[in-house]
């Protein structure tokens, strides 16, 4: 197996990937590589004799473009080696006992590769969860078509906003195709979930075919989600601590707070991700949050918890589709501003995240600048996954007042903590107009001094 590193941005990235590939990828291989050789004349022969697949593996000619999540690059035939572990437990399992050709098609009881992937073969049958999967798990498909995680509403949403066009099947044909070669690839089948690797880790099968029920931390769900939540939950950055959530409730499983019925969604299109009715929320288990001190009942309907309770978190901005990625580097930040989503969520203050956007992003697919860029901020609405009780903003040096850390404060010609919010100064030229509605610029109490 050779492993490759994409281009990342900063050596943070590279450290998260890398911790992720100890913690779940690299080692399944030095198991899965010592079994048996068996014969080839089947499905299930081919597939656990590690020399036959090196012998007739077909080299990737047309790879996916780079993107966020994108940091490895696993051979074709460990991608499909069935060993170790992970196939041992496939093979005692109900999924085991179905023959390969009712899920993949093609012909069985043949060494011919060309006969065996012929006529309807098809290597990801979670791509069609209809036929595939629904016979046994009907309900979970049918809410599953209009998930997030299967079609990305939100990411559709704001790619319509920004052409100005009424819906996503009014797009021209060129940035549909540039979604469903860039965008859509990033979001998961069933099978991305539970039996493969996502794109993102280098796709393939995840443990020798394996159907885990609960997807793995590691190997699944921060394999995707790596630069905005895996990166702060491992407290990856320089001077970060990992989220109170992993240290403090045993596995630290992403299940703790978000359930399977949450990822499976409930059957509604939702095109802004906060929107999901199922997403878990702080009271949940504090239940006496609002009046549990004097911060609380102070702002527990001004700001969302994460501008008190967060630590600094990845930001990036302006990306080309298809091209070279982002322009602005990966950075670690923090930044308070005007609620972006105000019709969704209550606050007036939230914490915001720089966004990848930028006018120019489809330029490789036939739009140099998209008519209505400034529709949306490039400053999202952000919830990192870096929780802790003290942070900068919570903790306050002896003697101090409560605010000290958080409220702007003039000292002779410096303004204390005005970097933490969102100014008209921190903008590019290009970005100001899209951040008109939630900068703080004349928002702020005058008692701060900072019109």
């Amino acid at each position: 197996m050779k492993l490759t590193l994409s281009a990342f941005k900063t050596s943070s990235l590279v450290a998260v990937v890398l911790a992720l590939l100890v913690l779940g990828g690299c080692s399944e291989f030095r198991d899965e590589i010592l079994a048996p050789e068996s014969k080839v004349s089947s499905c299930e022969g081919c597939h656990t004799n590690y020399t036959h697949l090196k012998q007739v593996f077909s080299p990737d000619t047309d790879l996916p473009p780079p993107g966020c999540g994108d940091a490895v690059y696993i051979e074709p035939y460990d991608r499909v080696f069935m060993g170790g572990e992970g196939y041992e437990k496939f093979k005692n399992s109900s999924h085991g006992k179905i023959p390969c050709t009712s899920c993949h098609g093609g012909a069985d009881g043949t060494a011919d590769k060309k006969l065996a992937h012929s006529g309807n073969f098809t290597k990801h049958p979670s791509d069609q969860p209809e036929k595939n999967c629904a016979p046994c798990h009907a309900a979970i498909v049918r809410n599953v078509t209009n998930s997030l995680h299967k079609e990305a509403w939100g990411m559709r949403r704001m790619t319509t906003l920004r052409m100005g066009v009424g819906s996503f099947d009014q797009l021209p044909q060129s940035i549909k195709d540039g979604y469903k070669r860039n965008c859509s690839r990033c979001h998961a089948s069933c099978g991305d979930c539970h039996v493969n690797r996502p794109h993102g880790g280098g796709g393939g099968l995840y443990k020798g075919h394996e159907f885990r029920k609960t997807p793995s931390v590691t190997g699944h769900c921060t394999t995707c989600h790596v630069s905005r939540v895996g990166h702060a939950y491992f407290g990856i950055a320089s001077g970060t601590l990992p989220d109170v959530h992993l240290t403090k409730l045993g596995d630290g499983h992403c299940f703790n707070c978000h359930s399977g019925r949450e990822m499976h969604g409930d059957g509604q299109i939702y095109d802004q991700r906060y929107k999901m009715p199922m997403l878990p929320k702080c009271e949940t288990c504090h239940g006496q949050v609002a009046t549990s001190n004097l911060y609380h009942r102070v702002h527990i309907n001004t700001f969302n918890c994460h501008t008190c309770h967060s630590q600094n978190y990845n930001n990036c901005g302006s990306c080309h589709i298809g091209g070279a990625g982002v322009r602005i580097s990966p950075y670690i930040g923090f930044k308070i501003a005007l609620n972006p989503i105000p019709d969704t969520r209550p606050y007036k203050f939230a914490t915001v995240r720089r966004a990848a956007a930028a006018p120019d992003s489809w330029r490789n697919y036939g739009v140099a600048q998209l008519p209505n860029f400034d529709v949306r901020p490039t400053y999202n609405y952000a919830t990192p996954h870096n929780i802790q009780r003290w942070t900068r903003r919570t903790q306050v040096a002896a003697g101090r007042a409560c605010f000290d850390a958080c409220h702007i404060i003039k000292e002779g010609v410096v303004y204390r903590n005005r970097e933490l919010y969102l100014f008209n100064s921190d903008l590019l030229n290009w970005e100001v107009n899209a951040n008109r509605n939630i900068v703080v610029d004349g928002k702020l109490p005058a008692s701060w001094g900072v019109q």
